[in-house]
């Protein structure tokens, strides 16, 4: 069985971080994502999408991206039961995000050639990650 998704599309908002109560970094995203194809009334729809990201790929994203990014997430879909205020429960869907790729600036600066895409892996480690904030920090320099 695969249970695999991948999704290319903009921020709704700016990515904030989450600790568990475990300590472990998450982040909760909206990502608009365009249909290939236009409704009855000759317009394209556009789809918003829940995803979670967790640790590194949470970091990494909170701290380059902001609203509007174009970012690429490769992930799975799960499914949840939360209890409602009311006590009902309801089934939500989501989005967990193994990989995420951050494909174009929001701001419209140009990037260097080498500087378009940034790929952040789920199993970084925390060196790993300042490792890659530091290459881009040298690299935002050289501009």
């Amino acid at each position: 069985m695969i249970n695999q998704i991948m999704l290319v599309g903009r921020l709704v908002r700016t990515p904030d971080l989450f600790l568990t109560e475990t300590g472990k970094k998450g982040s909760f995203i909206t990502l608009a994502v365009g249909r290939p194809y236009k409704n009855q009334n000759g317009e394209y729809d556009t789809d918003f999408i829940d995803c979670t990201l967790w640790t590194g790929v949470a970091e990494s994203t909170a701290e380059y991206c902001k609203t509007g990014d174009i970012i690429g997430i490769r992930g799975r879909i799960q499914s949840r039961i939360v209890e409602k205020d009311d006590g009902s429960k309801e089934k939500i869907m989501e989005i967990v995000a193994d990989k995420v790729t951050f494909l174009s600036s929001a701001s419209g600066k140009k990037q260097e050639e080498n500087d378009v895409s940034t790929v952040v892996n789920v199993d970084n480690d925390e060196e790993s990650v300042k490792k890659n904030a530091a290459n881009k920090n040298k690299n935002n320099n050289k501009k």
